[in-house]
């Protein structure tokens, strides 16, 4: 760990004494360049000099134990030397887990049915609720972009932006397959019933990550069909939209004009994009990698909801928790919390493993 945290210095000093070459000055954009590496490192390079002036520290304490004179005074600074040491290069190990790229962006949620029919259709449309409700209760801004119901109190599918910068940190984790165990309305004799959705959770894309040419997209309108009043059945307010390249579909008929449901269809198309070419860069650096949703078979899963227990299980950690009408109201940020803990410690891991992880 010594050899990257030194590497980490010198990168620092180099870009320090940038600052007096004058072509460097007189590039702007080099020089906002340098102004930002130089803020990310700035804080783990003043625990680095504080580590290293402190193992200096313990070294001449040590010195100072085969002097006589000095023997009693040392052993009195030797083992708070010590702790300091253990404590700074836990810090430093914390401080060298890499930052996920986009845990500062907003979110689009998409909730999609999967095995189960119309069982699976109501769940998912609780599912949905559930993160609104947290967005609810976290004081954030959540807007439906797309909300197409079954006629049953269940949807096709339903997606919606969470703008808070941060949300995708928070709620990147529920992405994948939350299957339902329980007995549904329609079951007349009482037998559980096991069905699943899938969960998309996917940072929001500015301009400058994707772009969308023209060409490429196909927007066509229709009615809407989700109960928007008279007003959104008489008139062609919903749009969709048709990535040509990738064949990625989206659809929004959640707001009352052809405008506004195309600039929330567009930022979905660039999210899911933008995903798509995460994925991909991903799957080159680490070998093949599933896609974060699977197909939604009943066996693929992170996260069982048992009614009759009311029990909910994620199966990646390990935790279970016994509140499931509070946390289907949106009362999930403890299961969040746990998660972050989770990733954290990994990332901690490979790290004092040896592991690359930045």
């Amino acid at each position: 760990m010594l050899d990257k945290l030194l590497d980490i210095e010198k990168r620092f000093e180099q870009i320090e004494a940038s600052y007096n070459d004058p072509e460097v000055v007189a590039d702007h954009e080099a020089l906002h360049r340098l102004g930002k590496q130089r803020a990310d490192l700035e804080p783990i390079v003043a625990v680095i000099r504080e580590y290293k002036r402190t193992l200096d520290a313990l070294k001449d304490t040590e010195t100072m134990l085969q002097d006589p004179e000095y023997r009693d005074l040392a052993q009195e600074e030797l083992e708070p030397l010590r702790q300091k040491v253990v404590d700074l290069e836990l810090k430093l190990k914390t401080m060298l887990v890499p930052k996920d790229p986009h845990d500062d962006r907003a979110v689009i949620i998409e909730v999609r049915p999967a095995a189960g029919g119309d069982e699976a259709a109501i769940f998912a449309n609780e599912l949905f609720r559930m993160y609104l409700r947290y967005a609810e209760r976290q004081k954030w801004k959540a807007e439906v972009v797309e909300h197409e119901e079954t006629g049953i109190g269940g949807i096709e599918r339903a997606s919606c932006k969470i703008d808070r910068l941060g949300a995708y940190s928070q709620l990147k984790h529920e992405s994948g397959v939350h299957r339902v165990q329980r007995v549904p309305a329609t079951e007349s004799q009482g037998r559980i019933h096991t069905s699943t959705c899938t969960v998309a959770v996917l940072p929001e894309a500015e301009e400058v990550d994707v772009e969308i040419k023209n060409d490429d997209i196909e927007v066509s309108t229709y009615r809407s069909s989700s109960a928007g009043g008279q007003h959104m059945q008489k008139n062609e307010t919903a749009i969709r939209v048709i990535h040509k390249p990738s064949g990625i579909v989206v659809t929004c008929q959640d707001e009352r004009s052809q405008q506004q449901n195309k600039l929330k269809a567009m930022a979905v198309l660039r999210a899911k994009l933008y995903q798509a070419e995460i994925e991909k860069k991903e799957a080159e650096r680490a070998g093949m990698r599933k896609g974060q949703v699977g197909s939604g078979d009943r066996s693929e899963k992170i996260r069982t909801y048992n009614f009759p227990q009311s029990r909910i299980t994620d199966h990646r950690i390990g935790k279970d928790m016994h509140n499931m009408i509070t946390f289907m109201d949106g009362d999930i940020q403890e299961m969040i919390d746990a998660l972050v803990q989770y990733e954290q410690a990994r990332k901690l891991s490979e790290v004092e493993g040896g592991d690359e992880v930045l």
